[in-house]
């Protein structure tokens, strides 16, 4: 349920972050903002030191940081989801427990967006790369407004929209994606929720020329472990979830079938995956 009185939830879902979590944690903390606003983490059972960090920041902080921790590991999804549940804001403010915020600014100068453009659906802004040294492995030269639509989305267009720097409504129309049941079987949710959001609400994505979080690689990351062979693998299990999931005009379709030959289509070949190109190309033909 929404409360009237605080205006943005930062939900941030952990596992086994305890060399971050803290510097994530403070990052939320120093946001100076002429509004109220609440942060929910979700540990997902972490066997680390992660949990008790969070605890220690709460006890610091009462009634500003709400712990969900779950008794057993639920996964990315579930995670991410009993964390939504508990938000109250009028805008949710998302970053994982190993990537951080770089300004103080960045809630007010999203909040402020959002209010003041009502056609845009999502705000997000430039990000920076930085591996488990801190050493930045990549930042754009330079940074200009960007805007993405539910079309540039499906076609694959998606620069500077990293999980750490999206603010997006808190309302209905974002929000049912996370119930659909496909949800659960797609390995991109961010992905899936900003497509869903831009589809369901007409919506559009606008990007703020400035860098204000850093996005960590790290051994323990999500992706960081998977090899490049079973990530193509997920990303085309997606694709395939989203043109069936998702409606589109013919002349996407066309978009959709040439973005599959371009990017997936050998692949599929090299690996003797006949079948699912056989299905893929019969959808979209």
């Amino acid at each position: 349920m929404i409360d009237e009185e605080l205006t943005v939830s930062i939900l941030c879902i952990t596992y086994n972050h305890e060399k971050f979590i803290a510097e994530a944690i403070q990052s939320f903390l120093m946001q100076k903002t002429n509004f109220k606003y609440e942060i929910i983490i979700g540990d997902d059972c972490s066997t680390d030191k992660t949990q008790s960090i969070i605890k220690l920041y709460a006890e610091t902080c009462p009634g500003k940081i709400k712990l969900i921790a779950s008794t057993t590991n639920l996964g990315t999804h579930k995670n991410l989801i009993n964390c939504i549940a508990e938000c109250r804001g009028k805008y949710i403010a998302l970053c994982e427990g190993d990537d951080y915020w770089t300004n103080e600014y960045k809630l007010q100068k999203q909040v402020d967006f959002l209010e003041n453009n009502a056609e845009f659906v999502i705000c997000c802004h430039y990000h920076k790369v930085i591996n488990a040294g801190n050493k930045t492995l990549y930042v754009h030269p330079n940074p200009t407004p960007l805007i993405h639509t539910y079309a540039d989305l499906l076609a694959g267009k998606q620069e500077e929209t990293k999980t750490a720097t999206v603010v997006y409504r808190n309302i209905p129309e974002t929000t049912q994606v996370f119930s659909t049941p496909w949800f659960f079987e797609c390995f991109a949710g961010d992905k899936m929720f900003k497509l869903w959001a831009t589809h369901n609400t007409g919506g559009k994505i606008y990007v703020m020329p400035e860098v204000m979080s850093c996005y960590r690689r790290h051994e323990g990351g999500v992706w960081s472990m998977i090899n490049a062979k079973a990530r193509m693998e997920m990303v085309i299990s997606d694709f395939n979830l989203i043109i069936k999931n998702f409606t589109y005009s013919a002349i996407a379709k066309k978009k959709l079938l040439l973005l599959y030959i371009k990017r997936y289509l050998l692949f599929e070949l090299q690996n003797k995956r006949f079948r699912k190109a056989y299905d893929t190309l019969k959808y979209l033909l």
